[in-house]
């Protein structure tokens, strides 16, 4: 694994839990991870089990630290983890489709509801939450579908022109 990567991936991570930390909550406190959006982005560009293992460790512990779920810290490992992997396994799926903008955009939707039916299945099977599930991913994950597609469409095209010019081992510089 190459440091310049290493740095890559971080900066991912860091930008999202960022975003994550100033957006405001909804639905009674409920926020958008754009952590999941940036760790999306960093599976896109790095599409192998050793840096996806990490983007999910940093993003599902760090997800759980600033959840605002009570009890979130642990639905939250276990989401990122099971959706992080659920992605690269599409991903390397649809080999050079994944790299199309669109199918790219769509993955990240299908992400987003795998991650939130888990964190939500969790959530109640792992810390016994008496929670709505329907009400919940009506009111909390789709509206999330929509947002992160919405980050994505905005910052992905940002991050490839940077990696592209700074010569970033990823999987663009493969296609």
């Amino acid at each position: 694994m190459k440091t310049k990567n290493l740095v890559l991936i971080a900066l991912l991570v860091a930008v999202g839990a960022a975003l994550y930390l100033v957006i405001p909550g909804f639905n009674g406190g409920m926020k958008p991870d754009f952590m999941l959006t940036m760790m999306f982005i960093g599976i896109f560009l790095f599409p192998n089990s050793r840096d996806v293992f990490l983007l999910a460790v940093t993003t599902g512990i760090l997800s759980g630290l600033f959840s605002t779920f009570p009890g979130g810290f642990v639905p939250n490992v276990i989401d990122k983890f099971v959706t992080a992997y659920v992605v690269l396994f599409l991903v390397k799926l649809l080999k050079g489709q994944a790299k199309n903008f669109v199918a790219s955009a769509i993955l990240v939707g299908v992400g987003t509801i795998i991650s939130g039916s888990v964190f939500l299945g969790s959530a109640i099977l792992v810390i016994g939450a008496n929670i709505p599930f329907i009400a919940l991913f009506s009111t909390v994950v789709l509206p999330a579908i929509a947002i992160n597609i919405i980050a994505f469409v905005v910052i992905y095209p940002i991050i490839t022109t940077l990696v592209k010019r700074s010569k970033f081992d990823t999987s663009l510089s493969h296609a």
